[in-house]
């Protein structure tokens, strides 16, 4: 079998299960966790800097456990890196949720979640290359692809926003409105969270089907959509 780049670089005792090897990868991983916890904090997202944390170190401890196992007690399956596996998977369906505008919140930070249990094992087991090749990637897709998630959404000729009338009585005037604007209503859906607050609350998905208004900023679109009378909010969700 052959040995991991990085634990070639640093040794034969960073392979070994040892005092050493287990406060280096320790250290890793703390870095690691505090560098992606960081990142989803600083964008106020459920899983911050502590949660990630704990369930990077406890991913990492199963991941040493179950290599003593497996050298010295011939265990032929990592059972206690699957456990904690299963334990991320489970927290993180309590952090998607539905918001009142019928958002998901939370997907990613679950993905994250999930996937540094997975480097955390990683960097027990001593995979020390495909844990940082495999980290690497996570952050430059959460750094980098938000951006290009952004350029796409602000050229396409689609838009899902969440409006709010003065009163239900509005709608039909919200629809000749927009259609005048050179905007499609494809699908529009009652929202139930606001069940007897006296608004007309919806989920309104658009399409961009007048040539000129496509050139406009998606912004002064919704911006245009506010300023009409029977409009008491609106906002573009996707």
């Amino acid at each position: 079998m052959q040995t991991d780049i990085i634990a070639h670089l640093f040794g034969s005792w960073s392979s070994e299960i040892n005092i050493a090897s287990t406060a280096f990868k320790t250290a890793l991983v703390i870095i690691m966790s505090a560098v992606l916890g960081c990142e989803r904090a600083q964008n106020r997202h459920a899983a911050g800097l502590r949660t990630l944390f704990a369930l990077s170190v406890g991913a990492l401890f199963a991941g040493i456990a179950d290599m003593y196992f497996i050298v010295n007690l011939h265990v032929g399956f990592s059972f206690l890196s699957a456990a904690v596996l299963i334990g991320a998977s489970i927290i993180t369906a309590n952090t998607i949720i539905f918001s009142s505008k019928n958002q998901i919140k939370g997907l990613t930070t679950s993905v994250d979640l999930i996937t540094m249990s997975v480097i955390s094992s990683l960097v027990g087991f001593g995979l020390y290359t495909a844990a940082l090749v495999g980290f690497v990637a996570l952050m430059v897709g959460l750094l980098g692809f938000s951006k290009l998630e952004k350029f796409i959404r602000n050229k396409s000729n689609h838009l899902e926003v969440h409006l709010e009338l003065k009163t239900r009585n509005n709608l039909q005037e919200f629809i000749a409105a927009v259609r005048e604007f050179g905007l499609k209503i494809e699908n529009l859906e009652v929202n139930p969270a606001y069940t007897g607050s006296g608004l007309g609350v919806y989920t309104v998905k658009l399409t961009i089907v007048k040539d000129d208004l496509k050139k406009t900023n998606r912004n002064d679109i919704i911006e245009a959509l506010s300023s009409l009378e029977c409009v008491n909010y609106i906002e573009r969700i996707a």
